[in-house]
């Protein structure tokens, strides 16, 4: 089996969340997110796009329902041995099928968590699992039971977010040798997710971010390139990854001699995000990571020019988003613990002067606060 982390860690993670459940008064989980079910059995496929649940009593016991193509993948993947499939074929409701495997499981009348938050769980796949377990068992949202034993990271997964890293960083060497005068962004692009392949790493949760020019101004991927100029300026946000685990980075790179204004953005953010580093502990709610944040930026009069948020948790997640549960907004009251990895990123966009400035680190909480695992400089880059 192409199993990237011991059968008994696996087993351990499946262990507590049996706990979990119990705890929480649940008889059961139905996973439908990718995420929880890489991490309680090691399965991976993108497969979740289509109908499919992973079923995990408070027993310890498992079944995967899913569609043909995935069987081989799952018993290559994973440790699960009871593998269904549904078939495809018109009117076809694999949500009676799952009845039929809870009902073999004694699940009748029974309480079952089930992840309603997961994109794998459309609308209309959630109203026939409503439909074909109505009557049959008492659900309740359990969306972040997996998600919460997930934080803290084991030294297994530990090592593979330090290796994402190491990706990040060579990403970002590419980008800072690429991007001159002329530079196009496609070219940009290739080297840096060309570096994470050579690394042996895998793609992202989500497009590598690019925007040059006016467009440098945005946080979200769109289609389309263009050729740097002698005087522009560059966003990148971009992630390492390995065994599905992201490291992150952002950063906004000047062509050409950036205005003083740009500069002003430059050593606010970098002051930002010492703050923000600074705020994060162990104990303490990460609500007071973007309020340090959020405070640097206010207090140098730029509270037009920030976001909402200035982070997230990192971990293993696919497409179509790398981030991952919490992030950081004020008054979040989730308490930073060490071996929780996150992604702290500082956004200032300047509409009315048409400026961007970024930068960002993944860093890993530690005993007494946090140390970056990406070491890419944060000097500002100017080509």
């Amino acid at each position: 089996m192409a199993l990237h982390f011991t059968e008994t860690e696996l087993a351990d993670r499946r262990t507590r969340a049996c706990a979990l459940m119990a705890a929480r008064g649940l008889d059961g989980l139905l996973c439908f997110r990718q995420e929880s079910m890489f991490w309680l059995t090691g399965y991976d496929t993108f497969g979740y796009v289509y109908f499919q649940c992973l079923y995990l009593g408070a027993d310890g016991r498992m079944t995967l329902l899913t569609r043909a193509p995935d069987m081989r993948q799952a018993r290559h993947t994973s440790v699960i041995d009871d593998v269904r499939i549904w078939m495809d074929q018109e009117g076809a409701t694999p949500g009676d099928q799952l009845r039929d495997i809870l009902e073999e499981h004694g699940c009748k009348g029974q309480r079952l968590g089930i992840e309603w938050e997961a994109y794998g769980l459309t609308a209309n796949n959630g109203r026939m699992v409503d439909a074909a377990l109505e009557s049959f068992c008492t659900l309740e949202d359990a969306s972040r039971v997996v998600s919460e034993l997930r934080l803290i990271k084991s030294p297994a997964e530990l090592a593979y977010v330090r290796r994402a890293a190491e990706l990040a960083d060579d990403a970002h060497a590419e980008a800072a040798r690429l991007a001159i005068p002329g530079a196009f962004e496609g070219d940009i692009l290739a080297a840096m997710q060309g570096a994470v392949f050579k690394g042996g790493g895998d793609y992202p949760g989500n497009e590598f971010i690019i925007g040059s020019g006016d467009d440098a101004l945005l946080c979200r991927y769109f289609t389309g390139r263009r050729h740097l100029e002698a005087q522009d300026q560059l966003t990148l946000e971009f992630a390492g990854v390995y065994r599905r685990y992201h490291a992150c980075l952002m950063r906004t790179f000047c062509i050409g001699d950036p205005p003083p204004r740009q500069r002003e953005m430059y050593q606010i953010a970098t002051d930002s995000l010492q703050a923000a580093k600074s705020a994060l502990k162990p104990g303490r709610p990460i609500g007071e990571v973007f309020d340090a944040h959020s405070r640097v930026i206010d207090d140098a009069g730029m509270a037009d020019h920030r976001l909402n948020a200035c982070g997230y948790s990192l971990g293993t997640t696919y497409a179509p988003n790398w981030m991952d549960w919490p992030m950081f907004y004020t008054d979040n009251p989730v308490e930073a613990a060490p071996g929780m990895v996150f992604f702290i990123h500082i956004i200032l966009f300047d509409s009315d002067a048409g400026l961007a400035m970024t930068t960002g680190q993944t860093v890993e909480v530690t005993a007494d606060g946090c140390t970056a695992l990406t070491r890419a400089p944060l000097e500002l880059v100017i080509n």
